[in-house]
């Protein structure tokens, strides 16, 4: 637990400021990213408002690498942030004391909002994440606005209607008309609601059937992905004189949660060992994208296990020094944690059994093969509604020894290859949406 007392930043701000006084909350790991990406870029605005943020899951690494100071107290809950999928994960965070946690965020919001109208400060709330945060700034007193992260129009429908052969319980998902609930849409229509900044442009056009301020400005996940390489550069003669062709590249994304992303590594090696078993002719380079959460020696032991030899370097070069480097017949792996904007971009097809990174993965335009794993995040459940929500991006399969035989016939359909193009960035959107929205929040709140 930490406690980050609200008396420095008492002395900090008893004074009336001019610019816009602003507190940033968030409900998860990935929630905590997009705002920060959002906060960066209102810092480059001419007239940048004072920023505060009160990470309700989790202990806000984000905001602390942006110096932005948090207010109230934080907890990193045993769930991690994925009750809504397991009600024995919710138990145990009720049991590590979430009602309480809870409880004193409210109050720290309310606080503040009731400090800087004393001082006669310009202030307003941004949410970020779902209903919990949505809720805190509707009952915080202040104008708001919300940038809606985890629902969209597309795990119900798409552009033609409503999606066929959905269970009998999916009708909860979409009964009264769109993804967001009635009591979601009646928090989005409030008087002190400025603005709502949903996911995609689908989920806008829904949500504007409602009096509700809704802005089509992107999804703020595809933002910050450039590589620092754009295309891979091999070091081998053969390839350098176009003598042979490139080999395939193949992105594998185990997902960042500790233990759960361990486990997810060891299914996706037997899918590995099953496409280099099949495309024996081929030359293979795998590009493992490892948060910065795991541990890689964890990983490079199931390697090992598997008759994977540890390299000193490979043909390919990467910017990461500490890269790690394997052989295996006639695959290369490379495990890196400081080279993910390369490896989304470079990949071919990706392995994966992840969230962000899927999504990420494919909003570039490519595919991916998922393999539901047992959670607590990406298990059969949740694979199924995010290939709901990606469309044919997203390819679910069974078991891991499914992986050769999918990936050579997606290879082999250039007109499905074409389609997965267009839908990725159809569904996840263009570069740019955390400047466009921080330039919408400054004509909303007047940023001064």
């Amino acid at each position: 637990m930490t406690n980050l007392s609200q008396k420095p930043l008492l002395n900090k701000t008893l004074e009336k400021k001019e610019h816009l006084q602003l507190l940033v909350l968030s409900n998860g790991h990935g929630e905590d990213i997009i705002a920060a990406r959002i906060i960066q870029e209102l810092q480059q605005l001419s007239t940048s408002p004072d920023i505060f943020a009160l990470p309700i899951v989790g202990e806000g690494y984000s905001y602390q690498k942006l110096n932005i100071p948090c207010i109230g107290e934080v907890k990193t809950m045993p769930s991690g942030g994925f009750i809504y999928m397991d009600s024995k994960q919710l138990m145990r965070d009720v049991k590590g004391g979430l009602v309480q946690l809870t409880w004193k965020q409210i109050q720290a919001i309310r606080s503040w909002v009731k400090l800087q109208s004393k001082l006669g400060n310009q202030k307003a709330i941004l949410a970020v994440g779902d209903i919990v945060p949505l809720l805190f700034a509707t009952i915080s007193g202040a104008n708001y606005a919300f940038v809606g992260t985890a629902k969209s129009e597309y795990y119900v429908r798409d552009q033609i209607g409503l999606l066929p052969g959905r269970s009998k319980s999916a009708w909860w998902e979409n009964f009264s008309g769109s993804i967001y609930h009635p009591w979601e849409r009646w928090l989005m229509s409030r008087h002190r609601c400025r603005g709502v900044f949903p996911r995609d442009t689908l989920t806008t056009e829904i949500l504007r059937k409602w009096p509700i301020p809704a802005f089509d400005a992107g999804n703020p996940m595809m933002d910050g992905l450039e590589p620092s390489l754009k295309n891979p550069i091999f070091d081998s003669m053969e390839i350098k004189e176009a003598k042979i062709i490139r080999p395939m590249m193949v992105t594998l994304l185990p997902g960042s949660r500790a233990n759960e992303a361990y486990d997810n590594w060891e299914v996706i090696m037997i899918g590995v060992s099953a496409l280099i078993d099949g495309f024996r002719e081929k030359e293979i380079v795998f590009l493992g994208a490892i948060a910065p959460s795991l541990d890689p020696e964890i990983l490079s032991q199931t390697l090992g296990t598997m008759g994977w030899q540890q390299q000193d370097q490979c043909n390919l070069k990467v910017t990461d020094p500490q890269a790690m480097f394997f052989q295996f017949k006639n695959a290369t792996l490379i495990l890196s944690q400081q080279s993910y904007n390369e490896f989304l971009h470079w990949g071919d097809v990706a392995i994966a059994m992840a969230g962000t990174a899927t999504e990420q993965y494919i909003g570039l335009g490519k595919p991916a093969i998922a393999i539901p794993g047992k959670g607590p995040q990406y298990n059969p459940a949740f694979a199924e509604a995010q290939s709901r929500l990606l469309g044919s991006s997203l390819i679910l399969i069974d078991q891991p020894n499914q992986v050769f035989p999918t990936i050579q016939t997606l290879l082999q359909d250039s007109d499905l290859l074409q389609d997965i193009t267009e839908n990725g960035i159809k569904r996840m959107g263009r570069p740019g949406a955390a400047k466009r929205i921080a330039e919408c929040l400054q004509s909303l709140f007047g940023v001064s």
